[in-house]
């Protein structure tokens, strides 16, 4: 799996300037924003580069308040060691599915932008994953497309569906759920739970074969953007035990 290709390195002291136009730019042409820091951004400039890219999200889930700073940031360490609870899977070595953030939202509720920095690498590091949803589609018939258009989470009220158009690209709102029984709604034509539950199939294993993946290998200062309506992601596993450093990055979720 390779790294992205897009990119710019920069000193810290450089931001905003060319940082700032670097990520628009690349954000706009590729769904995806990278800037190689000689050193991690403060957080008030971290804090800027988010709302110069839009609104941060609050973190409002009480299982991460320990790991969070001014209501919006949250510091992603792998301290939890492995573990099944979904609530502190961001703090797990465990691998992480394929996902879109924020998929049991409603699309005002999603966010539009994530913004992850790493403070440590560590040594139990993991990488992020990275799937283009263009190359998922592509490889969808246009029957499964149009079922998973009209499909939607049950026990989500005012979800988008699975699928959806905006502009010019196909939008997947969904995560591989793993073990856990995903229960949907289907309003397509004469849809059957067979078919629907086949295109569900055909796209997890789309997810996970699609061309264009890419791996972020973290590095102090290593910033990276990406567009939710344009990229899943995932995380690889990182180490089991306990690691004389542990990786710590930093995220921001932007509407």
């Amino acid at each position: 799996m390779t790294e992205p290709e897009v990119g710019l390195t920069a000193e810290t002291a450089a931001f905003p300037g060319e940082i700032l136009d670097s990520l628009h730019r690349d954000l706009l042409r590729h769904g995806l924003g990278v800037v190689r820091l000689d050193d991690p951004l403060p957080n008030d400039s971290y804090l800027k580069l988010g709302s110069a890219l839009g609104t941060p999200i609050d973190e409002t889930a009480p299982a991460v308040q320990p790991y969070t700073e001014d209501g919006v940031v949250l510091n992603l360490r792998a301290d939890a060691g492995i573990t099944q609870d979904v609530s502190l899977q961001p703090f797990a070595s465990n691998p992480l599915s394929l996902h879109s953030e924020g998929s049991g939202r409603s699309v005002a509720n999603q966010p539009r932008y994530i913004v992850l920095m790493c403070v440590e690498p560590g040594d139990n590091s993991a990488s992020t994953v990275l799937v283009p949803m263009a190359e998922v589609a592509v490889g969808m018939s246009d029957e499964d497309l149009r079922l998973l258009r009209a499909t939607r989470y049950a026990d989500a009220p005012g979800v988008p569906p699975i699928v959806r158009s905006q502009g010019d690209h196909t939008v997947f709102s969904f995560r591989d759920f793993q073990q856990d029984t995903l229960r949907w709604v289907c309003e397509a034509d004469g849809a059957t739970q067979h078919a629907v539950n086949g295109a569900l199939g055909r796209l997890l294993a789309r997810m996970y074969e699609a061309r264009g993946a890419s791996g972020v290998l973290w590095s102090r200062g290593l910033l990276v953007v990406i567009d939710n309506t344009r990229f899943f992601h995932g995380r690889t596993a990182g180490l089991p035990r306990a690691a004389a450093r542990t990786r710590h990055l930093k995220r921001l979720r932007i509407r």
